[in-house]
């Protein structure tokens, strides 16, 4: 009879435009995957009748078939709206029931934990205090709000650049008469130019008349002079000495460099300073001072200490060869430091943190060019105790989080959840999904691992449904409709002739 394949045809088009409607009113919902209605036909189960003579009684909807084809991705700059791109589904938690979704709009709830709009927990894997990732198994994620601790300074690594041309840090060398039987007396030495290395050296000068004499310096050369009173006699390249009077034969005297009393109130006792904020163990911030005294040709000494006060001392010597490379480091007593090119040194503190404070100075890759004094690099390693400011979700699924410090720290990650059979899958209502047997278990896993999609913070999938495409099917289904209306009507007319027979 043709009523019953009419009523069914009109039940398949009715479905067919609730799956249609469905679509068009979900179209702004986020993560919503479009459904499209399917149809199987039926036939009269009977034995007797022959294959090529069965006559179908109509239509039944098979399934309403999810299309979880990839939506399109919209930013909003929202820490916690997450996106996927590509495969997966979104753990939830309700009240320890796991359900799935697509919808990746969450907020924090009272407690710091990452929900959906239904209160549902976003899950994942948990991060312990120290940033390490634990993906034995999914928990809710909740995001911390302690201040992270402060981590006391142990090493300050800088790369400078000291200035080969730099004056000597030199007091006015001293004058010592070892035999002098003549009347000759000192009427001063000058330094005529401070950048010179022979400054450092130590001059015997021996008269063998006199009118004549030896200049002799302890690097090993000498030359030979005629002596007259009040004309300077020159001592290497950078100072001469003036004498008067009559040196008798044999007479000699020692000229030799004196060192410049370091004071770090007085930056005419060094050539260079730095400093750098270093924390304590309790995160106090205090100032270290670092300077460094160009001693000799190649040769630097280094001080620091803590806010330029008297606690500045000498920590050790820098040697570079003649290519303004470091070359090595001598520590305060001149013995060759225990770490090629550092200093150990320490700083008192008065706050109630550790005491003293050991502290090592990295000075790798500091160079000696005829250019000016800088600092190229200087950090050290500790910070303050520090506030979360903000976060945001990697990639990976990885929520790290952002500190007034300055520091980073992993919170947790987000997991993702596939399926062998998605279709598989109930739909919930309010963008869940549940796992069932057709569907397969979960297969849960970071972003970005085999068969599973990356994410993209600060950003939302968008509804998959092509509004231009439902619209067109809308007047498909409901001409099916009107065609399946048309079907009862004939057979009623056709119910009416035989009546009136």
């Amino acid at each position: 009879m043709g009523y019953q394949q009419g009523l069914s045809g009109l039940a398949g088009a009715s479905s067919d435009l609730d799956v249609i409607g469905n679509n068009i009113a979900n179209a702004n919902t986020v993560g919503f995957k479009q459904g499209a209605a399917q149809f199987a036909d039926m036939y009269a189960n009977s034995v007797a009748t022959a294959v090529n003579n069965q006559i179908g009684i109509g239509t039944r909807m098979s399934q309403v078939e999810q299309n979880f084809s990839q939506g399109t991705i919209s930013t909003d700059d929202i820490a916690l709206h997450v996106a996927i791109n590509g495969s997966g589904f979104f753990q939830m938690s309700n009240n320890g029931a796991l359900t799935y979704s697509r919808n990746g709009v969450f907020q924090l709830d009272k407690n710091g934990y990452i929900t959906n709009a239904d209160g549902l927990k976003l899950m994942g894997y948990a991060a312990n205090a120290n940033g390490i990732i634990n993906t034995a198994g999914t928990v809710p994620l909740q995001v911390p709000t302690a201040n992270i601790p402060p981590t006391a300074t142990k090493t300050i690594t800088a790369g400078l650049n000291l200035n080969a041309q730099d004056a000597l840090k030199l007091g006015t060398p001293s004058v010592t008469f070892t035999t002098s039987t003549g009347s000759l007396t000192n009427n001063g030495v000058s330094i005529t130019d401070a950048t010179q290395g022979t400054n450092a050296n130590t001059y015997t000068i021996t008269f063998s008349s006199p009118t004549a004499y030896t200049v002799t310096s302890s690097d090993g050369t000498s030359t030979t002079g005629t002596y007259s009173a009040n004309s300077p006699i020159k001592l290497g390249n950078g100072e001469t000495i003036t004498l008067a009077g009559t040196p008798a034969t044999g007479d000699s005297l020692t000229v030799a460099p004196t060192a410049l009393a370091f004071d770090p109130t007085n930056s005419a006792t060094y050539s260079y300073s730095t400093s750098v904020p270093v924390y304590d163990s309790l995160g106090g911030e205090q100032q270290v001072d670092m300077y460094f005294v160009k001693t000799s040709a190649g040769s630097w000494d280094v001080y620091a200490g803590k806010d330029g006060n008297v606690s500045t001392t000498k920590i050790g010597t820098a040697k570079f060869d003649t290519s303004g490379n470091l070359v090595s480091t001598l520590d305060s007593s001149g013995n060759p430091t225990s770490t090629l090119f550092a200093f150990n040194f320490s700083i008192p503190n008065s706050d109630g943190s550790a005491t003293p404070q050991n502290l090592t100075l990295k000075i790798g890759g500091t160079t000696q060019f005829g250019s000016k004094d800088g600092t190229n690099s200087l950090t050290q390693d500790g910070f303050a105790a520090g506030q979360l400011t903000n976060f945001t979700v990697g990639t990976d699924g990885i929520i790290t989080g952002n500190y007034s410090n300055g520091q980073t720290a992993a919170l947790g990650q987000v997991a993702l959840a596939t399926f062998a059979n998605q279709n598989g899958l109930i739909n919930l209502g309010n963008n869940q999904f549940q796992a069932t047997a057709a569907s397969g278990v979960a297969v849960v896993a970071a972003p970005g691992s085999t068969n599973h999609g990356s994410l993209q913070g600060g950003a939302t999938e968008n509804s998959n449904v092509d509004l231009t495409s439902e619209l067109v099917n809308l007047i498909t289904a409901q001409r099916n409709y009107q065609a399946n209306a048309q079907t009862i009507k004939t057979q009623q007319t056709v119910d009416q002739t035989l009546i009136n027979l």
